[in-house]
């Protein structure tokens, strides 16, 4: 199987995901202990990956991220549609 991706991306949430969890104050470790509230295990080394386009996100992951970091989901893709120009 062939994995997709978008101007060598694997996702196009990660700048945004990056962007808003330093808003927070938030390192990668302290989001994945976030997440761990909501039932959703994400070790902080994936958030890395995800922040620099390197993993696939699910789409209850996104909504999780959302959660944590108090954002909509309008936020998280943010500015993305630029990917596809």
């Amino acid at each position: 199987m062939k994995i997709k991706k978008i101007n060598g991306k694997l996702n196009i949430i990660g700048k945004n995901l990056k962007k808003y969890r330093e808003l927070r104050g938030l390192t990668q470790r302290e989001l994945s202990q976030k997440l761990e509230l909501y039932g959703l295990t994400i070790y902080h080394t994936d958030i890395y990956h995800i922040e620099h386009g390197e993993k696939t996100v699910r789409d209850y992951e996104i909504k999780g991220f959302c959660l944590a970091l108090n954002i909509t989901l309008e936020n998280i893709y943010e500015d993305t549609d630029k990917e596809y120009e």
